[in-house]
């Protein structure tokens, strides 16, 4: 065989491996058994674009003393990254310039609540769209992924996640998703700050 037919086929063998391999993760990766997933809508028009709310979220903005608790669970860990696309899978998060995330712990539930701050309401309803059918956030809380719920939210130029699962088979997650999900209510004080 010539060098050029060698180095040809090793070629095509490295690229289908890769897309093998990235094919093969990527159906691994845990997503909600039951999604609800929200565009904005006109409620949130003052805060349509980062333009109108230039200032970026804090930890303590969102993770305030008064969420610490959450019906039976209890804060576990906050962080805050830059790149988005590391809390992502399958998904990118265009325009995103932060996201903060938390996780809770309880005796039967747990869950992560996280938040997106995208450029415009269009992006925070694509990222949305694509959190349903495309990939999901990375799972940091500790439960099982088969038996979980989440909530999607566009918010004007934000996106809120909430996911919860429990221990129990058949365990009723909807009140502990309900608190979860919560935590957006920050952004009512970023339309109030935006009128």
């Amino acid at each position: 065989m010539s060098r050029r037919v060698v180095i040809a086929v090793v070629l095509v063998s490295v690229a289908v491996i890769a897309v093998g391999g990235w094919l093969w993760l990527r159906r691994d990766a845990p997503r909600p058994a039951s999604l609800r997933a929200e565009p904005t809508s006109a409620f949130y028009a003052a805060i349509d674009t980062r333009q109108n709310d230039a200032a970026p979220l804090t930890l303590n903005e969102v993770f305030t003393p008064a969420t610490r608790t959450l019906g039976t669970m209890r804060l576990d860990s906050t962080r805050q990254v830059t790149d988005c696309d590391e809390v992502l899978w399958g998904v990118s998060a265009t325009g995103c310039t932060q996201a903060l995330q938390a996780t809770y712990k309880g005796s039967t539930v747990s869950g992560q609540f996280l938040i997106f701050n995208v450029s415009d309401g269009r992006a925070a309803d694509a990222l949305v769209s694509a959190l349903g059918k495309d990939g999901f956030v990375r799972q940091d809380g500790v439960f099982e992924a088969a038996r979980s719920r989440a909530q999607a939210r566009a918010m004007g130029h934000y996106v809120t996640v909430s996911w919860v699962g429990g221990t129990a088979p058949d365990q009723d997650l909807v009140t502990a998703l309900v608190a979860l999900d919560g935590l957006g209510r920050v952004v009512q004080s970023r339309i109030v700050a935006a009128t």
